[in-house]
């Protein structure tokens, strides 16, 4: 860590535990009293990783409210290589949303849609294979592991039905980039009010793709925000063939973590199943588009 440029300057340096990435990162004080995160990365992801440096370079310049990138470069023998950002200061939104009335996680989710669409102005690279293609190859052997080896629930067999007749609707779709992880827990509420985005790291589909893809981690347990984070996004102009899609990639998305729960994560297969059985009940079995948490009354 010694080779980073700044370091001379760090007078505190405090590791963060929180999150799923790979990457070692440390909330980082200086003399100067800057604040900063430093991710840290085996050599091996050097190419990703000065991607997505590059990426938050572009986002930042129009003006997508997040850590601004300071630094990026090798470090420990060129062993690793590392990533220096701006900190962001406040709670996470999923902390707050509690404590605030409908009206206000409604105002809430419609800044994190207007954010979205911003983000989905940076284009994709160029890449040779479709949408449905690269999504496919994905999910496919996911459904194909649920099949022989998933935990069978009340409903399946709808779920399973409506991916395999809805396939079409992944046809012609446009590509640009993700943000990859787009939740509430990567969200930060400011002490002016404002929200910024935080963990920027490539996950799935190399986070490039079908932009509506993104919704698959909206936050349902707080209606309000997610038909906020909805309308925000399309500007309450919102097409029909959206819902379609978002029934199928949430759909999708909780029938397949089953079987990761079940090597994975098994504390969680029982919220997962609930999820499933919940994506039935939203989307009155799976025959109504437009889910039942939507809401348009926030009195």
């Amino acid at each position: 860590m010694i080779e980073i440029p700044l370091y001379d300057t760090f007078s505190k340096i405090e590791p963060i535990i929180k999150g799923m990435s790979g990457d070692k990162k440390y909330y980082i004080e200086t003399v100067e009293g800057k604040h900063f995160l430093l991710r840290i990365a085996d050599f091996s992801e050097y190419s990703q990783k000065e991607v997505e440096f590059e990426v938050m370079k572009h986002l930042v310049a129009r003006g997508v409210p997040m850590p601004s990138p300071i630094d990026f470069g090798t470090c420990n023998n060129s062993k690793c290589v590392y990533t220096l950002l701006s900190w962001v200061d406040g709670v996470e939104v999923e902390a707050i949303l509690p404590a605030l009335s409908k009206a206000e996680q409604y105002t809430l989710g419609i800044e994190a849609g207007e954010i979205l669409r911003k983000i989905h102005t940076h284009s994709s690279p160029d890449i040779a294979d479709n949408w449905a293609e690269r999504y496919y190859s994905v999910i496919n052997p996911r459904l194909k592991a649920f099949r022989s080896e998933g935990i069978p629930f009340v409903g399946d067999t709808i779920i399973l039905n409506y991916l395999e007749s809805n396939g079409v609707l992944l046809n012609n779709r446009p590509q640009c980039h993700h943000h990859g992880d787009y939740h509430m827990g990567n969200m930060i509420h400011s002490d002016t009010g404002r929200l910024s985005i935080i963990d920027w790291h490539t996950v799935d589909f190399n986070n490039c793709g079908d932009p509506w893809y993104e919704f698959n981690r909206i936050g349902i347990e707080f209606p309000a925000f997610a038909s906020g984070q909805i309308d925000g996004y399309f500007d309450h102009k919102i097409p029909e063939k959206f819902w379609s899609l978002l029934a199928y990639y949430l759909a999708a998305s909780a029938i397949t973590s089953i079987v990761w729960a079940k090597y994975f994560a098994p504390e969680r297969i029982q919220d997962i199943l609930k999820l499933n059985t919940d994506i039935l009940r939203w989307f009155d079995d799976m025959k109504n588009p437009v889910p039942t948490w939507y809401l348009n009354d926030f009195s």
